[in-house]
């Protein structure tokens, strides 16, 4: 999982005429164990073969995407289709749990909403 910044996921703005890019974001704290076990299990899925990017991105550097995606705690695993949220899953209960939720997003098969409402 490649590390990403605010600002690169800021400048991937919406192209004219390029279709939704669906893609993946963890975001995290250094200093957090549950987001080292969620990036752990994370690697899994991926090594697995995740149908999509998946990115990690460290919440205390990222203030702009915080308040737009609205995270409430970490960790969290944001769904984006293009620049929107499409759902954001804090429960990182299982590798098989990860793997489905990413398979259906890539599928375009997610809801727009998080695992808390």
């Amino acid at each position: 999982m490649k590390e990403t910044t605010e600002a690169q996921l800021l400048a991937l703005g919406p192209a004219p005429d390029s279709p939704r890019t669906r893609q993946a974001i963890f975001v995290y704290t250094p200093l957090c164990g549950t987001c080292k076990m969620g990036a752990r299990m994370l690697e899994v899925a991926a090594a697995m073969g995740a149908p999509l990017p998946l990115a990690r991105l460290n919440v205390n550097y990222a203030p702009l995407l915080r308040e737009r995606w609205r995270i409430a705690s970490v960790p969290a695993l944001v769904l984006l289709d293009g620049e929107d949220a499409v759902h954001i899953e804090y429960a990182m209960r299982s590798v098989q749990h990860l793997q489905r939720l990413l398979a259906a997003h890539a599928a375009a098969d997610v809801r727009r909403t998080s695992d808390t409402e």
